[in-house]
């Protein structure tokens, strides 16, 4: 745990590092860090102003522990809420997901969340929900969900 609060602190400071006065979170390819179920690397890249594909590369701490791997088709609202600076949009999707642990894990999940993105920094928060379907090794109910940061690159 001390370890993900260390990546967490890290990623903040290089991001707060490399201010600039673009807001390039609906455009590119951002990567930072996602921490809860699972915890580990989050991409994002944006299709347009509205649709973005995002996954992660993360482990999972559930069970006896596995490497997860999830990649989503999402879809942003950004008109919801209206903030003074910055955008926050809400957004949902649907996607995929993989375990691999002593049973492989194959299912389906809907991410919903929210993220903020900064006006001066390239940079956006966000915080989601994932409920879902697992298919493999048997049919069941899942949920997933964490809070990340990510940088985007100009």
């Amino acid at each position: 745990m001390k370890a993900s609060l260390k990546i967490i602190a890290l990623a903040f400071l290089l991001g707060f590092s490399c201010l600039n006065n673009a807001t390039a979170q609906v455009d590119g390819l951002g990567v930072g860090i996602v921490v809860g179920e699972p915890t580990g690397v989050s991409a994002k890249y944006w299709l347009d102003r509205s649709n973005a594909l995002d996954g992660a590369v993360a482990w999972s701490f559930l069970d006896e522990g596995s490497f997860y791997l999830h990649a989503n088709y999402i879809h942003h609202h950004f008109e919801i809420i209206d903030l003074s600076s910055g955008e926050m949009p809400l957004y949902y999707g649907g996607g995929i997901k993989m375990k691999f642990a002593s049973d492989f894990v194959f299912g389906v999940h809907v991410p919903l969340g929210v993220a903020y993105h900064f006006e001066e920094a390239p940079l956006d928060v966000f915080i989601e929900i994932r409920p879902g379907i697992n298919f493999t090794p048997k049919t069941k109910f899942d949920m997933s969900g964490g809070i990340g940061i990510r940088y985007y690159f100009q």
